[in-house]
């Protein structure tokens, strides 16, 4: 999977942000890397990345992360290997042996569900739930009718509603200034699209999506609760996957997934909502940090570890900071 995490439209997204990116490539392999401020300093951030056709050319870009890393003071680096030539088998054991170690959490979901629409569309719908198929082929019949764009200044449609979604349901959507941003770094140079249904004219709901050259990203998405009943989100998904399919994309990524065997896991719901379209899970070896600067990424460790000891109330937890703070000192 060509992850748009790793595209070049991402990393002029990034600059447009103020944020300082590092691309580089080689036989083989090829890597976006973004500079970070955590605790522990600066650190290299490959969101899903690198990218490598074998285990050797993985080994390629994991030294010249290393070299890049020490050029720029970074601590660490932080990767991603969705597509690094790893082996299915137990690829936490090869990345191990490199050096690498998990990361505290994963950054970018873990698992994700992916539907392949290189292929005849009705087979795409024969894979789906009844009830999506229907919505797509018959809410026309309601008036409701579907558009994508490509003008950043159509972006406010889609940050309507995700404000009256966040206020329904208790969350905290990304940033008005960020989407902004996103849509006009991004739609200009045909990497982001926003889909729109529209109910006699008046917008009800719509999606953004990413590309990259075979994916296309289910990102962000809302509707307006007043037409609930009419489920125009179910149909809207169906419209941008058989878009993608008509651009010859390969696949569309629906992004992250709970794990079957967690059945109140806080993405249960939309889980549900995306395994009803079809496709496949897919998983991925997670977040790794490769220390660049052992001792200091050992006293950010340890100031973890602190914090967590002292928020559970642990008194061992008294006797870390001196020896954090000498071993964040050098």
């Amino acid at each position: 999977m060509d992850h748009f995490l790793q595209s070049p439209p991402w990393g002029a997204l990034q600059r447009d942000l103020g944020r300082t990116v590092h691309e580089r490539s080689g036989p083989g392999w090829r890597f976006l890397a973004i500079e970070e401020r955590n605790p522990a300093g600066t650190l290299l951030y490959a969101p899903y990345g690198p990218t490598a056709t074998s285990l050797a050319a993985f080994d390629a870009a994991l030294a010249a992360l290393t070299d890049l890393a020490r050029s720029c003071g970074a601590v660490f680096v932080r990767i991603e290997p969705v597509d690094a030539g790893l082996p299915e088998a137990d690829p936490a054991a090869l990345l191990r042996t490199r050096g690498l170690r998990p990361a505290p959490a994963n950054q970018q979901p873990e698992l994700t569900w992916v539907v392949d629409v290189d292929r005849d569309f009705k087979e795409v719908l024969a894979e789906m739930k009844p009830v999506n198929r229907n919505l797509y082929r018959n809410i026309h019949k309601k008036g409701v009718t579907f558009r994508s764009s490509q003008d950043p200044a159509e972006i406010p449609v889609l940050l309507r509603f995700l404000h009256l979604t966040a206020a329904r349901n208790g969350f905290k959507p990304q940033s008005d200034d960020y989407l902004t941003q996103v849509a006009r770094s991004l739609m200009p140079a045909g990497a982001a699209t926003l889909f729109i249904a529209e109910l006699d004219g008046e917008p009800i709901a719509a999606a953004l999506t990413y590309d990259s050259a075979d994916t296309r990203t289910y990102a962000h998405a809302a509707l307006d609760d007043t037409h609930r009943k009419l489920s125009a989100g179910i149909p809207l998904l169906v419209t941008l996957m058989a878009d993608a399919r008509d651009k010859g994309l390969q696949q569309v990524d629906l992004w992250g997934v709970a794990p079957a065997d967690q059945p109140d896991h806080k993405w249960a719901g939309f889980t549900a909502f995306k395994k009803s379209f079809g496709g496949r899970e897919v998983a991925y070896p997670g977040t790794w940090d490769l220390p660049v600067r052992k001792l200091r990424y050992r006293g950010y460790q340890l100031a973890r570890t602190g914090a967590q000891a002292v928020r559970r109330g642990v008194g061992a937890a008294r006797t870390l900071p001196a020896r954090v703070r000498g071993a964040l000192r050098r």
